[in-house]
């Protein structure tokens, strides 16, 4: 009898086990499919196959952390930072997850708290992508005028990953910011050799042109920025500053 009773026992055991694996695969399954979703710009199935995933396993801290960032996409910051705490409850080491998680706090102008998470990303000597974290700490700097710590930031990400787009732009920023026309030219250049010119790179590029007196590239740009991005807000200063220059 009481070898029974044990064999029973164990055998609870190993159903509750399986179970309980079952569903942490089953919540990783539906993590990777809320990704996708997300890329295809289906939310709703998105939120609803993240929901299922965190009550499969409220451990998963990817269904949190992708919670987040879908909830930061939808501009619900306050739900996205509260999916961030979750996640970081769980695991609160994770170098990636504070990367994310700072460059969050970054875009919505929490910006010392930003930076105290970003700096554990990239003081981390096993975090394998420590050059996105300097870049995201790098661009941060920017917002808070602090360009000397955001270009010792940014310089060495880019000697970890030469190509790495956000800190070439952020670079050209610099440039820009602090009058050091060629090198902004410098940067913005390389970032138009690698990804297709945005209205932001475009602005960029103008103001390092006319700032360089290079009438006939600054045209070029200014009229591509108009012609590729007639609605967005650079090509509004574009045209702003075409008008002021015709008045004087």
């Amino acid at each position: 009898m009481c070898v029974f009773i044990t064999s029973c026992a164990s055998y609870g055991e190993t159903v509750k086990t399986k179970k309980k694996a079952n569903l942490k695969d089953a919540s990783e399954l539906n993590t990777q499919l809320a990704v996708g979703y997300i890329k295809t710009q289906k939310y709703k199935p998105a939120k609803d196959k993240l929901d299922k995933a965190i009550t499969q396993n409220p451990e998963n801290y990817s269904a949190y952390k992708t919670l987040a960032y879908l909830y930061a996409l939808l501009g619900l910051p306050e739900d996205a930072e509260d999916s961030y705490q979750e996640a970081l409850d769980i695991k609160p080491d994770d170098p990636d997850l504070s990367n994310s998680y700072g460059a969050f706090l970054c875009s919505i102008g929490k910006y010392d708290e930003a930076q105290r998470y970003l700096k554990i990303a990239y003081d981390n000597p096993f975090y394998e992508v420590r050059y996105l974290a300097q870049s995201n700490a790098g661009s941060c700097f920017i917002k808070q005028n602090k360009y000397k710590q955001a270009e010792a930031l940014l310089r060495k990400s880019l000697r970890t990953e030469s190509k790495l787009t956000g800190s070439l732009i952020s670079m050209a920023e610099i440039g820009i910011k602090t009058d050091r026309f060629l090198m902004a030219r410098a940067y913005i250049q390389r970032y138009h050799s690698i990804k297709p010119a945005s209205a932001e790179s475009l602005w960029l590029q103008i103001q390092a042109e006319k700032s360089l007196g290079a009438k006939t590239h600054y045209m070029k740009y200014a009229r591509q920025l108009i012609n590729d991005f007639p609605d967005s807000d650079e090509a509004g200063w574009v045209e702003a500053q075409a008008r002021s220059e015709q008045l004087r």
